[in-house]
């Protein structure tokens, strides 16, 4: 009898189940028919098919390749006349399968040209209001004579080669097919004005001081060879001044030669070192690669100072540089430099953390900068992979936040007495550990800037957020009086007011860079606050953090895409994210969930309204049902509260259930047992498109909480609303969604029950 009990019970329930699961989807709009099963869609047709290149796994296929361009430059820095001369010498080799009949040069320096076509592009007419430096900018001032003067292109045997400029790109004809394993070298002879990038704020040139002198900072400053890949063959995008670079990898012999009283420094290991450094400079060099816990000054204020009060040197010296495998070259010199340094542990090797800067940085960049340096590298190599170069570089320009491989560009100035603000400070460090973190994506992990912004500027964003709490752990004095560091980005309730903006003015992440609006919001913020989603609510640190180093390291020293980083994510963690990249990335779709209702059961063996329903519908006999001895959850207030449960005590074991027991358990595994005394059934609804998980927090009355995460795939068969139930021995007297506002929900006032009472900030403000 106990089993034809037991199955009748089960088939009876199935089919109860299947209806309602059939009643829930019919509720769904039908404008919206299938719009739920579409969010956990594969990303099949987003996708590009795997292939021998890009493997289904998100690693490079067997016959990935990529091509490799080395440089031997000789590069002269005119002063007086913020002038510079290159010539250069291009080895170009072809992996592809591909043969090439000609090669494309990137002429990033054009977009400084008077007859540019960059600033064409913008519309929006007439400005209201303007300040009177961007009026005379915009209206008075001749335009910049920059851009690039190709002097000449030759082969290496000194005979001409054709060449054909388009803005910022240059052919260069081949005088034969350049075949598969096949190298060609060429040579460029070029110049340029040098700008001044505080007017304008252009990504390298000039910074003029009052004292007659000059600080350069220079990069996209010779003839770049632009990518050949399996994903787009050439990627030779013009360059607009916004989407930044795609570029191959290589090795750079540079020399640069300078006036002899600047300190230069640049990508690569310095060769002659005995040879442009003083005799105390190098005692103290040497002093700072054995100190780990405090930097060295190599180059004091006042030797700078001294330096900037004369009228500068008319001799010259060269600094020789070489750098092995990076896919850049920068570079920064000036007479007014003050430089300190010091070691720091990664892995087995030491990496030396430098600072550069003009005594306009101090005390600020004394103090912290090269501390910023040494974080970004312990906190980026244990996120991704040991940092391979020898060295990092933060150089300090005024406006400035820019990268290359092992030296960056940093804003963070005091006032003229020496005085900074707490914003001031952590924008300062901050920005270090954000253009320091560029070494690893993209300088290492070289995705595509030009088209996909967010691979490099969204990733390393949100690393650089560990970093910032980091920093803040390791370094108590930084962050005296605060809880933690003052990161402007990560934390998901940062990234609410732009995923709850205009809807006109908000593109996908998965957009081409110069087409977004909100471009800091849609490349930096939004990518990063996903990851940190991901990381922190969804995935757990563990799995996310073995996976997203198993896509830095698979990628190190290559070329990835998106659906690379994406199915490598999901490869390495054995999770199911394609309803998250497709709503995160793919979409402008927002989170917004809410409470709609908090129902309060009880236990009854008397059969309850929807079970007397469901029998008269499919005209099933009740003495049928009462043979199955079921038991029946009744709403409080509902029309069978008084019949079913009139006298009842909560949690009192009604008779179906006692029966069950006895009949499967011993008396002492009884024992053991503890009945719920209180039900509840939460029904949460989603008004906005995106999915996420619901994170649902219980109080009792004892005061105690519980949390519970529900997967983001609860929302697969309702995309609309879904029904929770919560069995307990305590008493419910609050829950709330998100409680740590993980989620990104635009609208917390549905997130609590008992509903919060909405705040009259008018009203709280007259009483004051």
């Amino acid at each position: 009898m106990k089993t034809i009990k037991f199955l009748f019970f089960s088939l009876l329930m199935i089919s109860f189940g299947l209806q309602a699961q059939e009643t829930e989807q019919q509720e769904e709009p039908k404008a919206e028919e299938h719009y739920n099963i579409n969010k956990f869609r594969q990303l099949y047709q987003e996708f590009s098919t795997p292939n021998q290149y890009r493997s289904a796994s998100g690693a490079p296929g067997p016959a990935y390749y990529q091509q490799r361009a080395d440089y031997k430059m000789d590069i002269k820095l005119d002063d007086a006349n913020h002038h510079i001369y290159g010539y250069e010498t291009i080895t170009y080799t072809n992996n592809s399968p591909d043969a090439l009949d000609y090669l494309w040069v990137q002429l990033d320096q054009n977009v400084r040209q008077k007859d540019t076509k960059s600033a064409l592009i913008e519309g929006g007419g007439v400005n209201p209001f303007m300040r009177p430096s961007d009026f005379a900018s915009q209206y008075m001032k001749e335009p910049f004579d920059g851009g690039f003067n190709i002097k000449k292109v030759l082969d290496s045997k000194g005979n001409a080669l054709p060449y054909m400029i388009n803005q910022t790109m240059m052919r260069v004809e081949l005088p034969k097919t350049l075949k598969t394993g096949e190298k060609f070298s060429f040579d460029i002879e070029w110049d340029y004005n040098i700008n001044n990038h505080v007017d304008g704020r252009g990504r390298s040139g000039y910074e003029q001081f009052p004292d007659g002198h000059r600080a350069y900072v220079i990069a996209q400053f010779y003839p770049r060879m632009c990518v050949y890949n399996d994903v787009e063959g050439w990627q030779n995008s013009q360059f607009w001044g916004r989407d930044e670079f795609a570029l191959p990898f290589g090795t750079f012999e540079v020399n640069l030669t300078v006036p002899e009283d600047h300190w230069v420094d640049a990508t690569g290991k310095l060769e002659n070192r005995k040879d442009v450094y003083s005799k105390t400079e190098l005692k103290r060099y040497e002093q700072a690669t054995k100190s780990y816990d405090k930097p060295v000054i190599i180059r004091t204020q006042p030797e700078a100072e001294k330096l900037a009060m004369m009228p500068g040197a008319t001799k010259t010296k060269t600094w020789e540089f070489k750098a092995d495998y990076v896919r850049d070259f920068g570079w920064t010199s000036s007479r007014r430099y003050v430089a300190d340094a010091m070691a720091v542990k990664v892995g087995d090797k030491d990496v030396m953390a430098v600072s550069i800067y003009p005594p306009e940085g101090n005390p600020l960049w004394e103090q912290w900068s090269t501390y910023a340096v040494a974080q970004t590298l312990k906190s980026y190599s244990r996120m991704t992979f040991d940092y391979p170069y020898h060295k990092a570089i933060s150089v300090h320009a005024k406006n400035q936040g820019m990268e290359y491989p092992m030296i960056c560009w940093n804003y963070g100035r005091p006032d003229a007495e020496g005085n900074y603000t707490d914003r001031t400070k952590f924008g300062m460090i901050s920005v270090i550990i954000h253009e320091v973190g560029h070494n690893f994506f993209p300088m290492i992990v070289n995705s595509d800037e030009r088209q996909w912004t967010w691979m490099d500027e969204g990733l390393n964003t949100f690393v650089q957020y560990v970093a910032e709490q980091d920093f803040g752990e390791n370094y108590p004095a930084a962050i005296e009086g605060l809880d933690a560091y003052p990161s402007r980005r990560g934390p998901a309730a940062k990234i609410v007011p732009y995923m709850a903006g205009d809807q006109r003015y908000i593109a996908p992440i998965m957009s081409k860079g110069l087409n977004t609006y909100q471009f800091g919001s849609n490349a930096y913020s939004k990518p990063a606050t996903g990851l940190n989603i991901l990381r922190e609510t969804v995935m757990g640190r563990d799995l996310f953090d073995y996976a997203f180093r198993t896509y830095s390291q698979r990628w190190m020293f290559k070329h990835p895409t998106p659906e690379d980083f994406f199915r490598s994510m999901e490869d390495a963690s054995a999770m199911d994210l394609d309803w998250f990249w497709r709503g995160w990335f793919y979409t402008t779709r927002f989170n917004d969930m809410g409470l709609k209702e908090v129902s309060k059961y009880y236990v009854s063996n008397e059969m309850n309204q929807a079970m007397k329903d469901y029998a008269k519908e499919n005209g099933i006999p009740v003495e049928r049902i009462k043979e199955a001895g079921l038991v029946y959850m009744v709403k409080e207030d509902s029309e069978d509260f008084d019949a079913a449960l009139k006298g009842k005590q909560p949690g009192e074991v009604v008779s179906g259930i006692d029966d069950y027991l006895k009949e499967n358990f011993t008396a002492e595994e009884r024992a053991r047992m503890k009945a719920p005394k209180y039900f509840y059934e939460i029904t949460v609804e989603k008004p906005g498109g995106l999915v996420m998980p619901i994170i649902i927090e219980y109080t009792f009355a004892d005061g105690t909480k519980e949390r519970v995460t529900h997967p983001a795939e609860i929302w697969r068969y309702n995309d609309k609303k879904v029904g929770l139930s919560k069995a307990s021995d305590k008493e419910i007297v609050g829950i709330t969604i998100d409680p740590d506002l993980e989620t990104a929900d635009i609208d917390v006032s549905n997130n609590s029950w008992p509903q919060q009472p909405k705040v009259d900030k008018f009203e709280e403000m007259r009483k004051q």
